[in-house]
């Protein structure tokens, strides 16, 4: 984990750590919030080891909690091909003409012409090449996609999940507040969270600001390419309500926190922000983010972070990065794995302070 800046920045070689295959969760706790908490100081980089259940307790009266209700689809489709042999498709979202794109496999056998049947319901038909995997399909027969997904679709689990998705993963791949579908992977910071915590968050007068981005399968990629600034990141959908701008703006003015859950929620927000005001305010809106938050970065809406333990390379594990400090991110993410931290989407959980 050796630090080697160059030009202001680092390689994305710097985000390389090592871990123990058994470290990776591949199931969720039997309870939400009891997950073990890993409290890291932004300022000092001191560490404390806690409970999630403790969250309340980081929390002053008139911050603001900002979630990601997104809702992740069953979006994983498995058919064949006119051949009789399987592929596989995942949608990765609607076009406004009605196709989807979608990540396909086997990737070398599904040219533009070629069909993959979903039972006697529905056929998608390969009708163009995007490029990096993806192509654009469209759907004819029987069902609507949203019924096919349910009918023949599966919840998109991560790669380094190493099973198949069970009944269970319906519910615990979401987080408790999902109410807007539209994600193809969870924002899995907000796993946590049980509707008690929720409540004595509350109680604390702390404020739930709800907004919303759809996480897209490129949240898996590596970055791979030396220099992170040429990383090409995915575009992904987001939404800001007029309230949620709001509530956080009231918040920034007053001097109080604005609590990212996770990487998607501090992405959006970062987004929205309005850069030169004073406090800085976050615009109401919706739109398509490309937005890759990565050292140095200087944080206009977000005071602190709660996320996950990200892959190496990682997008996500870079943004946590530029939050917290390259130095203290890494020697955080050493003593996680020191101390036997579950790591990873049903993993443990970190909060930046």
């Amino acid at each position: 984990m050796a630090t080697t800046p160059v030009a202001n920045r680092y390689r994305a070689s710097d985000f390389d750590y090592d871990y123990p295959r058994e470290a990776v969760a591949q199931r969720p706790l039997p309870e939400r919030s009891g997950s073990r908490l890993l409290v890291l100081e932004r300022e000092s980089g001191t560490i404390h080891h806690r409970r999630f259940r403790d969250l309340p307790g980081l929390l002053d009266a008139g911050d603001a909690l900002v979630v990601n209700t997104s809702r992740v689809i069953p979006a994983r489709l498995r058919g064949v091909r006119d051949n009789g042999r399987e592929a596989e498709l995942l949608l990765v979202h609607a076009e406004s003409d009605g196709s989807w794109l979608a990540m396909v496999h086997p990737g070398g056998k599904l040219k533009v012409g070629r069909k993959v049947r979903f039972g006697d319901d529905s056929v998608a038909e390969i009708v163009g090449v995007v490029g990096g995997g993806v192509r654009r399909v469209r759907f004819t027969g029987r069902l609507e996609v949203p019924e096919l997904m349910l009918r023949y679709g599966s919840v998109p689990l991560p790669p380094y999940i190493e099973r198949p998705p069970e009944p269970a993963d319906r519910e615990r791949y979401q987080t408790v507040y999902a109410a807007v579908e539209g994600s193809v992977a969870a924002p899995t910071a907000g796993f946590h969270f049980s509707s008690e915590i929720l409540n004595q968050v509350a109680e604390r007068g702390v404020q739930t600001v709800e907004i919303v981005l759809h996480v897209g399968p490129g949240t898996f990629k590596p970055v791979d390419v030396d220099d992170p600034g040429q990383h090409r990141m995915h575009a992904e959908w987001y939404s800001v309500s007029e309230a949620a701008a709001e509530t956080v703006n009231r918040a920034k003015a007053a001097g109080r926190r604005v609590w990212a859950v996770g990487t998607t929620a501090a992405r959006t927000l970062e987004t929205a922000a309005t850069a030169g005001s004073t406090p800085t305010v976050v615009t109401a809106g919706s739109g398509w983010t490309q937005l890759f938050i990565y050292p140095p970065y200087e944080f206009k809406v977000v005071d602190a972070l709660l996320s996950n333990f990200h892959l190496p390379r990682s997008t996500l594990l870079m943004l946590v990065a530029a939050f917290a400090g390259y130095e203290h991110t890494m020697v955080a993410y050493r003593e996680a794995i020191a101390q036997q931290y579950r790591l990873f989407s049903y993993g443990d959980a970190m909060a930046i302070i």
